[in-house]
């Protein structure tokens, strides 16, 4: 018999992402399922698929009896029965027949064809799922189909759907449906069994990617990013190391006139990226990881896990960069929580910060002694901003403390 599933089998090879083996099987599987349903078995049926045509037969096989001598009627057929098919069968011989779909019920026919869309669906998350859960770490383009308050969903080039939420863009990005974006793939999650692909722009490893797409000697394994620490859009510090003496990590990485790295920032919307040389020599590697600001010295205290910084005053504010993020990222990079101290500069009027005691309470005090300020002129040197978001102080409280020192100092 025909069976008109034309239509059916045409959305079926829609899907991508399994083979016609594996639909074949899928097919057959529903069909003896719905035949088990209707004879409680199917030991004794064959089902004739072709999918390029829609067309499917299903043949029952059953032994020839004595009339009269019927036990199950899904297995055996009355020779008088069989009589009636052929006039040439004879009691003791196979007789096939063709089951008409029509036999199964409308409700069935219906419920097949839910029960193949959903098992082809479950086959196609899977897929999805398993494609992409091997490429987490790799770089790829999609294209904005959809933007949301809180993500931004894209649409791969096979047209499967990702999503990159609002923390994983960098500040500066602005996208409109239609554009082509590129990022990491950072995650691949399941939820309620449909797979969720998490891009994101502000991993390390999608800068990592982007340097070992603009540096061959990076992809040719000839340097090694060591670590990367971001503040996406604000700044980042790449630590490189060299197993050439003859090449030049940093060099190779920035390139003639900056011409490689300026690729990468302006992907990452103009995000300030310092290549470091790497080094096991911690005094040295927090020495370079806080550039550009210049160290006069450093001491370690492996123990505590702080390191305290001396700089000259000119210096400071270097070190401790917009917002705090320099130092901040220095701590990431080397691992060491940094104090930054002002060098003595007898040639400059400073007073210790415990003497203002009397006009600013005390416990507001230490907490600029925390981060290193123990002098006036440590806490001017710094920007407002930058105060602030090391302190934790209300922005009011800096404010005040920077226009009693300033009177003081005046």
């Amino acid at each position: 018999m025909q069976l008109n599933l034309i239509d059916s089998f045409r959305e079926f090879k829609e899907f991508k992402n399994f083979d016609k083996e594996t639909m074949m099987a899928i097919l057959e599987d529903v069909f003896r399922n719905m035949i088990i349903k209707k004879y409680g078995s199917d030991e004794n049926f064959d089902l004739i698929i072709n999918p390029e045509k829609g067309d499917i037969e299903i043949w029952r096989n059953r032994e020839i009896v004595k009339n009269g001598t019927v036990e199950d009627e899904n297995e055996q057929i009355a020779l008088s029965d069989a009589l009636k098919i052929e006039d040439d069968f004879e009691v003791g011989e196979d007789v096939s027949e063709e089951i008409k779909l029509e036999s199964f019920g409308r409700r069935s026919v219906l419920s097949l064809r839910q029960n193949l869309v959903g098992r082809i669906m479950e086959i196609e998350k899977d897929a999805i799922y398993q494609k992409y859960k091997v490429r987490i770490g790799e770089v790829i383009n999609a294209e904005v189909y959809q933007i949301w308050k809180r993500e931004i969903l894209l649409v791969d080039d096979d047209d499967n759907e990702v999503v990159m939420p609002r923390e994983h863009q960098i500040p500066g990005d602005f996208f409109k449906k239609g554009d082509s974006v590129r990022a990491v793939v950072a995650a691949v999650e399941l939820r309620n069994n449909t797979p969720r692909i998490i891009l994101s722009r502000t991993a390390p490893e999608f800068l990592e990617r982007l340097f070992e797409q603009e540096v061959p000697e990076i992809y040719d394994g000839l340097i090694t990013i060591k670590k990367i620490v971001r503040s996406p859009g604000e700044r980042a510090k790449v630590a490189v190391e060299s197993y050439d003496d003859r090449v030049d990590p940093v060099g190779a990485c920035v390139g003639m006139k900056g011409s490689r790295i300026h690729s990468i920032v302006r992907e990452l919307r103009n995000e300030n990226i310092d290549v470091i040389n790497w080094t096991e020599n911690e005094e040295l590697l927090m020495a370079r990881s806080l550039s550009p600001a210049k160290v006069s010295s450093i001491t370690l205290k492996g123990e505590s896990a702080r390191a305290e910084v001396y700089l000259k005053s000119d210096q400071v504010s270097l070190a401790i960069g917009k917002g705090g993020n320099n130092i901040k990222l220095a701590g990431l990079l080397t691992g060491y929580e940094i104090d930054v101290f002002r060098e003595d500069d007898e040639s400059e009027e400073d007073v210790e910060l415990m003497e203002f005691s009397d006009e600013i309470d005390e416990w507001i005090l230490k907490e600029f002694i925390k981060i290193g300020c123990d002098t006036a002129r440590s806490v001017l040197d710094l920007d407002e901003e930058g105060l602030i978001s090391r302190t934790d102080l209300e922005a009011e409280t800096v404010k005040e403390v920077i226009r009693i020192l300033k009177k003081e100092l005046s």
